[in-house]
């Protein structure tokens, strides 16, 4: 059970948080237990983790501000394992360098900060830029699956809503026919390069009778009398 030091401490801190709110980074604790914080760390612009949204815990000890918290990511993020315990200096991993005078929000600010550095730490993992990005598109679909996340940031939930509506207009608008547009049917052409249906096509005469001009007929005609007045010639 938490004293109630810590109780009017983290009270007083979650309202400092609302009237102040730390630029990159949501903090709100379990409604039904003081003790366990819930955040949203959204990646910097210029970085890998640029348009994600990273989602976690923080789980603080009934001796708290005297003894530090444990930090847990839920949001695969290509930088920390999920569901293990962050080392940090602000963590429960080092309590002999925990300072009572440090607030959530520092705590935070250290963590994003800390996220955006390649240093190894226990509980860190090794990733390519590119994994972090793909992982940074679809942290927010992830995170949107969770219940709890649903329930302390309605916010984020919106935001993925409006997200997917805009989906098919974006599409559409850039090809009315989708990813896979269908490709022209193209014109057929000759050798020369032009349309067919512009050229004419040969006329098929193999089935036609033409006719026999009458000069011929004359000719053969001639070269018939000819041939039977050569007998009576010599007579």
């Amino acid at each position: 059970m938490a004293e109630k030091s810590c109780i009017k401490r983290l009270q007083k801190e979650y309202r400092a948080l609302c009237k102040e709110p730390v630029s990159h980074v949501v903090a709100r604790p379990s409604p039904s237990d003081i003790l366990e914080w819930y955040y949203v760390l959204e990646g910097s612009e210029g970085t890998p983790f640029a348009g994600g949204y990273y989602y976690g815990k923080i789980k603080f000890p009934p001796e708290y501000p005297y003894k530090p918290p444990g930090i847990t990511m839920i949001t695969p993020n290509g930088r920390f394992m999920t569901q293990k315990k962050i080392c940090l200096s602000t963590s429960d991993f080092h309590p002999e360098s925990w300072n009572p005078m440090w607030s959530v929000s520092s705590i935070l600010t250290g963590l994003l900060s800390f996220m955006m550095d390649n240093s190894p730490t226990t509980g860190s993992v090794n990733t390519t830029a590119a994994e972090k990005q793909c992982l940074a598109k679809t942290s927010l679909s992830f995170n949107c699956k969770n219940p709890t996340f649903r329930k302390l940031f309605p916010e984020y939930v919106d935001k993925y809503n409006k997200q997917q509506q805009l989906v098919p207009e974006h599409l559409s608008a850039e090809s009315p026919q989708g990813d896979n547009p269908r490709p022209e049917i193209e014109k057929p052409v000759n050798s020369s390069g032009e349309d067919v249906k512009n050229v004419d096509k040969p006329r098929d005469t193999r089935n036609r009778k033409q006719p026999f001009p009458t000069w011929v007929m004359l000719f053969l005609f001639s070269i018939f009398g000819i041939v039977m007045a050569l007998p009576l010639l010599q007579l």
